[in-house]
C-alpha cells in the first residue's frame, strides 16, 4: 500500500509503499479516505514527545476516516498509522459520519473535538450562564471551543489571540470581546479586569501557557485581606507561548483560582467514552448541517512529504486525502 512513512525520528515522513497491515482476531481493517495531520503527529515523529514512535520505520498519522469492508463509512483511530491506504482499528473506536459531511471535515474535526468539548465539559464543567474567556482563540481548536462555549449554554465568550483578521472572524462565530495579545502587558491586563470587573469571568480555556497565562493570572489575582473573590477554572490545554511560567504562592492564596489540565493523561476513561458515544456524533450532525465551522487545507498523499513541512494559515487544519 501507499503510505506516508516515518525512517527516524526529527525527518519528513515520506510518500512510499509500505506493507499492508494484517488484522488478527478482534481487529478490522478500513480503506482510508482522510486524515488530518496536526502539531501532535509532528511532535511524535520529531521525537519531542512522551508518547514519540519507538518502532521504526512506521506510518505516521493518529486517526481518520475511511470505509470499513463491509461498507459502513467512520472515524476512528488506529491501531496503526493512518496516513496510508489502510489501517487496523478496533470495533469499539468506531464513529459512524452522517451524510452530508466530508471526509476531509470529519477528519479534520476530532482533534478540535477533544481540545475544545472535552476541556469545556470534562474539566472546566461548563454550565449554561457561565462566562468564559478562550486564550489563543485564533487556532483551529480554539476557534471550535468559540462555538461550542456559545453551544454549550456560556452566556459571554471573551478570547484572545495575536491575529487581528482571525479575532474579528471570531465575532462571527460566537465570540463577545476581543483582546489583542499584540498590545502591551499593562494594556491588556486593563482590559481583562474591566472584562473581569464587568462580567465575572468563571472559566478560561487556554491553549498558550507561557507568559499570556501569566498576565491573565495577574489579572484575576485578589486583592488581599477582606477582600473576597469570584471563583475561576483555569483549564490549559496548549503551551504554545511556552511550557513554563512563573507563579507565585500568593496568587493562588488571595484568590479564589482553581489551575487544571486537559489532555491524555488528565481526562478519565469515561470521558473518551462519551466523547465517541455522545459528543462527536452530536458534533458531527451539527457540522453536517453547517452549524459548525471548520477550515482545511487539503493536500492528496502523494504530496505528504511538503504537506508537512507547509506553513498552514491560521485557524486552518491540515488534511491528507488518500483516495
Amino acid at each position: 500500500m501507499k503510505a506516508a512513512v516515518l525512517h527516524q525520528l526529527g525527518e519528513v515522513p515520506r510518500f512510499e509503499e509500505f506493507p499492508d497491515p494484517v488484522p488478527q482476531e478482534g481487529q478490522l481493517l478500513i480503506h482510508v479516505k482522510a486524515a488530518a495531520i496536526k502539531n501532535l503527529d509532528k511532535i511524535r515523529a520529531s521525537g519531542r514527545h512522551y508518547a514519540s514512535h519507538e518502532q521504526l520505520p512506521t506510518v505516521v498519522g493518529i486517526d481518520g476516516v475511511g470505509r470499513l469492508e463491509d461498507g459502513r463509512r467512520v472515524y476512528t483511530t488506529g491501531m496503526t498509522g493512518m496516513v496510508a491506504e489502510k489501517a487496523l482499528v478496533l470495533p469499539a473506536n468506531l464513529v459512524p459520519i452522517p451524510d452530508g459531511l466530508s471526509d476531509v471535515t470529519a477528519a479534520a474535526l476530532p482533534n478540535a473535538v477533544m481540545g475544545a468539548a472535552l476541556a469545556l465539559l470534562h474539566r472546566a464543567q461548563l454550565k449554561a450562564g457561565m462566562v468564559v474567556l478562550i486564550n489563543g482563540a485564533t487556532g483551529v481548536t480554539g476557534q471550535l471551543a468559540v462555538q461550542l462555549a456559545r453551544y454549550y449554554g456560556a452566556s459571554r465568550i471573551i478570547v484572545t489571540g495575536r491575529n487581528a483578521e482571525s479575532l474579528e472572524k471570531l465575532k462571527t462565530l460566537g465570540a463577545d470581546a476581543i483582546i489583542s495579545l499584540r498590545q502591551d502587558d499593562e494594556t491588556i491586563g486593563k482590559q481583562l479586569k474591566a472584562v473581569h470587573a464587568s462580567t465575572p469571568i468563571d472559566v478560561v480555556i487556554d491553549y498558550l501557557w507561557g507568559h499570556p497565562i501569566e498576565i491573565i493570572l495577574k489579572a484575576l489575582m485578589g486583592g488581599g485581606i477582606g477582600r473576597f473573590t469570584h471563583p475561576v477554572r483555569i483549564v490549559t490545554v496548549g503551551s504554545m507561548a511556552g511550557e513554563t511560567i512563573s507563579l507565585s504562592s500568593g496568587s493562588l492564596r488571595s484568590s479564589a483560582i482553581e489551575i487544571l489540565g486537559s489532555g491524555l493523561g488528565s481526562l478519565p476513561a469515561t470521558a473518551y467514552q462519551q466523547m465517541n458515544s455522545d459528543i462527536l456524533p452530536e458534533l458531527f450532525r451539527l457540522a453536517a448541517a453547517g452549524s459548525l465551522k471548520l477550515e482545511t487545507e487539503v493536500r492528496p498523499l502523494s504530496d505528504v512529504s511538503a504537506a508537512w513541512q507547509q506553513e498552514i494559515a491560521p485557524g486552518k487544519r491540515l488534511v491528507i486525502t488518500i483516495s
